[in-house]
This record gives C-alpha cells, sequence and structure tokens, in this order.
C-alpha cells in the first residue's frame, strides 16, 4: 500500500498563524513539531519508498526544507492548487505510471489520530479488501455533535470483519449538510463521520473519474502522456488549470454506485483539526484550572474557556472573559469566539479583498 500524505491546502480558517506560505500543516498547532511531522511519525514504521507527499508547486520547496531527510523523488507536485479532486486525480495518473494496480491511501496532513495503532490496523485491512474485493475504501467515524463542516457517510449492514477491523455496507454520502439534517442524522444513528481517508489502486480511481467526472478524465488522460517529461511541465500546467476547482466528495464520491465502496469505521480517536474551535477541543488535557488553553506569556483574571497563542517576549493579559479566541502574530491579531471560529475563513475573504497583505 503506498501513502500520499495530502499537504496542498491553504488552512484559511487558522488565520493569523497559518499564511499563504506558511500553511497549517507547516504550524505546530498540537505540540513542537508541525502537522505535517506529526502526520508523517503515524508511518515511521512503513517502508519509506512508499510514503508519498503530495502538494503545490507554491509550497514544495518550504516542505522539503520542513524535511530535510524525505525522499526528493517521492514528491507529487501539483501545478496548481485546484481542490482535492483535481489534486487527487493528479496522484492517482502519477501513481498508475508506478505500478496501476498496487492500492494506494490518500492521508490527509491536518488530523489528530489517537490510538494510532488501531488507525494503522484500518490501513492495512484496507488493502487487504481492495485486493479481495476490488472496492474503493474508506474511514468513516462516530459523530459525536451535528457538525455541519464534514461530510456525513451512511453506512448498512456489517459486511465483514478482519483482525478487530469492521466493513460496512456504504448507503450514500452528503457533504457538509446544514444544521437541522446533521442532527437528524445524529438522531437515525446510522451515519457516520466521513474521515476523509479514501483508498484505491490508481486503476480504479482513474475508471471513477471516467465514469463520474469525465472532463477532468479526459484532462487526466492528456496530463498522463506529458508526465516525466521536463519539457511539457508548462503544457501540463495549463491543462491541469483547465480542470474544475472541487472536493472530491462533490465530483465523484456523492454520484458513485454505493455497491462499488466499502466503510471502515474508525474505532481510533479522530478529529479533523479545521479551525480554532476544534483545536481547542483536542487540546483540553493541556487547559489550565479554569479551562484555558495558552501558549506563551500570560496573566487570566476571571477568565475561563479560552484558546490563546501568544509569542516570545510578548504577555497577553485578560480579565473577564470566556471562551474566546486570542491569536497574536507579529502582523495580525485575531480574537473572536470559540462558537465563531469557523468564521475567521470570511476574514480571510475580505483580507483577498483588500490585497494580498496579511495573507
Amino acid at each position: 500500500m503506498k501513502i500520499v500524505i495530502l499537504a496542498g491546502g491553504t488552512g484559511t480558517r487558522f488565520w493569523p498563524m497559518s499564511r499563504a506560505d506558511l500553511p497549517k500543516q507547516l504550524c505546530k498547532l498540537v505540540s513542537e513539531k508541525t502537522m505535517l511531522e506529526e502526520t508523517l511519525d503515524r508511518f515511521k514504521e512503513w517502508p519509506k519508498e512508499k510514503i508519498f507527499i503530495s502538494t503545490t508547486k507554491s509550497l514544495v520547496e518550504k516542505i522539503k526544507k520542513a524535511l530535510p531527510g524525505f525522499p526528493e523523488s517521492n514528491y507529487i507536485v501539483e501545478p496548481a492548487l485546484r481542490d482535492t479532486a483535481p489534486a487527487m486525480g493528479y496522484v492517482a495518473n502519477y501513481l498508475f505510471t508506478i505500478d496501476p494496480d498496487e492500492p494506494m491511501a490518500f492521508i490527509p496532513a491536518d488530523h489528530h489520530i489517537g490510538q494510532v495503532d488501531k488507525f494503522l490496523r484500518s490501513i492495512r485491512e484496507a488493502e487487504k479488501a481492495i485486493l479481495e474485493t476490488g472496492k474503493l475504501l474508506d474511514i468513516s467515524v462516530h459523530p459525536t455533535s451535528p457538525t455541519t463542516t464534514l461530510g456525513y457517510t451512511k453506512v448498512g449492514k456489517r459486511i465483514r470483519e478482519s483482525d478487530g477491523v469492521e466493513f460496512f455496507e456504504f448507503l450514500g454520502h452528503k457533504e457538509k449538510p446544514d444544521r437541522e439534517t446533521a442532527q437528524q442524522y445524529l438522531k437515525e444513528g446510522n451515519y457516520l463521520w466521513h474521515a476523509n481517508y479514501y483508498m484505491w489502486t490508481p486503476r480504479k480511481f482513474l475508471e471513477a473519474y471516467e465514469k463520474y467526472a469525465p472532463e477532468t478524465h479526459a484532462v487526466l488522460m492528456k496530463i498522463q502522456k506529458l508526465l516525466g517529461e521536463k519539457s511539457k511541465e508548462k503544457e501540463i500546467e495549463d491543462l491541469y488549470g483547465t480542470m474544475e476547482k472541487i472536493s472530491i466528495d462533490y465530483a465523484i464520491t456523492e454520484k458513485m454506485d454505493p455497491s462499488e465502496l466499502l466503510i471502515i469505521r474508525g474505532d481510533f480517536d479522530w478529529d479533523d483539526i479545521g479551525a480554532w474551535d476544534t483545536l481547542y477541543q483536542n487540546m483540553l488535557v493541556n487547559t489550565d484550572e479554569n479551562n484555558n488553553v495558552v501558549f506563551g506569556e500570560r496573566i487570566n483574571i476571571d477568565t475561563s474557556g479560552c484558546l490563546i497563542y501568544g509569542r516570545e517576549g510578548k504577555m497577553i493579559a485578560t480579565i473577564g472573559v470566556d471562551d474566546l479566541v486570542i491569536v497574536d502574530t507579529d502582523d495580525a491579531l485575531l480574537v473572536c469566539t470559540k462558537s465563531r471560529a469557523q468564521e475567521v475563513k470570511k476574514a480571510v475573504e475580505k483580507l483577498k479583498e483588500k490585497g494580498k497583505k496579511y495573507l
């Protein structure tokens, strides 16, 4: 099984720490290691030649600098940022030229994983299931709240069990429903959070693009003929830019025949570290006596439930505030309630209207 770590995103909900030239996967959010390093560490026992990093042309040099020991030949560099459908299709294209029928797993670089041994067991058992059934494998986890920022997978009866890993019938996918729908899913009990660990062979991925996203597939086939030719990089970049900017969930998964998929129910601790509020939830073991998570010098008086990121040599004092996110960087300061942390993306959109400063 080849492991492909997806590290091309921008992480706009983690502004002002995450920037265009330093996205969240290169930020030290949960430890002294970057999110990307945390992800790589989970696969430290995996054969190094089978681990790839997929990122964009604008980020690859920064990632290489952050990971000096990672093999140069195992970077898959997307010509531009076009969302996950073009990006994952490009990776499948690239790996098709190496071995079209060896299973591959897409691994996001911004997740928190507890019980890593159980997570890795799910990946290994998924590889066996792909080779035995020819189906797309994905992992979904038990939802704990009616969030509208994640996709939901509907599962049916249990199909198989292997080494403690359970596989379920796939009955459909809904990406980012409204709150009322998400609440209904929790009540029904047979919906899981979609964790975004798509696993299949390059050949099967490309066949799915041909069936469900034919326009994207047509471009990918043109690119495939040019891969590996240095003189064709500009042509590849121009072709890549013509593909629709869309996630694989909308482009492929929501359209797929349910019989083509199997779902692993992940029984490990999991969280998509998508914004400051979800980061806070993952840092609760590090709170002070008033449930504050604080990095840097601080004085907190009558302050509770806050997430505060300061910086060396600067004191942050808070008095009489609750449930805030405060992030101080060299040139920008964010203050918002945790309940509205998902809206940080709106501030980034406003900044884009004003130009590239502070982005």
